[in-house]
């Protein structure tokens, strides 16, 4: 029987950031004036190569939204309800999701799983797993490639829109969320994200649990001044070990659910914490 995959609503026009716009005039002014004079240059060629440096720095700001919106920090009415948001990337692992989806479970708390669609294909049940404990599953892209950043809009927009397919199809629902590898882009991701209907995200804090190995830094990264409104970063692929070989997420994840339920923080997914 067929999934039916609920649509995404009307999308309005792209329109560039300041910063953007003032980028695409640079370049058209830099073409016109080495084209009208050869002279110009040496002036057009450093301009935008000066231009392109500052713009490939920012897009290795995961943060930054002067290349286009992107979700830093939950909006107001859902830190009013004291929300924040968990989210896992780079899954779904056959051994370390599972056991994920049991503790939010225990802790009737909810999340994002930024899926990798290749991933999602392997474990399909999986995928419909996240889907049918109430949790959200959304684009990681498609093959997690790591030069994600340099590729043309072309590129960008296949590696994202087979990801929106697949996960689509197997958890019955578009994906509304989007998240790079490793949080790295360029300008031209922004008007495919809005073409795709899709929201870039990133957060306000992470713990680093696909590299480091002490689960109490870990959890101290993620809970030190937790508050409402709070985006945290964590995986459930490509997750760091320790000594014995247990998944550092599978450690943390408790100890940071009962500290926020301390604080009277409510675990919801993005598409709840950003309804309207």
């Amino acid at each position: 029987m067929s999934t039916r995959v609920c649509e995404a609503p009307p999308i309005e026009r792209w329109k560039p950031t300041p910063l953007v716009a003032g980028s695409m005039g640079l370049h058209a002014v830099a073409g016109v004036s080495a084209f009208l004079g050869p002279e110009a240059w040496p002036w057009a060629i450093g301009a935008v190569a000066a231009n392109h440096v500052v713009l490939g720095a920012l897009g290795l700001w995961p943060r930054s939204t002067l290349l286009g919106a992107n979700l830093t920090r939950l909006p107001a009415p859902s830190i009013a309800r004291r929300e924040i948001a968990l989210t896992f990337d780079d899954g779904p692992d056959p051994v370390v999701t599972p056991r994920i989806l049991d503790i939010l479970d225990a802790h009737r708390a909810r999340a994002s799983f930024f899926c990798i669609a290749h991933e999602a294909t392997r474990y399909p049940e999986l995928c419909r797993e996240i889907a049918r404990r109430g949790h959200a599953v959304e684009n990681h892209s498609r093959e997690h490639p790591m030069s994600f950043a340099l590729r043309g809009m072309g590129g960008i927009r296949r590696e994202i829109g087979a990801a929106q397919s697949d996960l689509a199809a197997l958890s019955g629902r578009l994906p509304r969320f989007f998240r790079p590898p490793a949080g790295l882009r360029s300008p031209l991701l922004d008007p495919v994200l809005h073409e795709a209907g899709l929201r870039l995200v990133s957060w306000t804090r992470r713990g680093f649990d696909t590299q480091e190995m002490d689960a109490d830094r870990v959890y101290s990264r993620l809970a030190e001044n937790l508050a409402a409104g709070d985006i945290l970063l964590m995986h459930d692929g490509h997750c760091a070990r320790d000594a014995q070989g247990e998944a550092v997420v599978l450690q943390v994840l408790p100890r940071l659910l009962q500290h926020a339920r301390s604080l009277g923080l409510q675990s919801v997914t993005l598409e709840h914490a950003t309804a309207a």
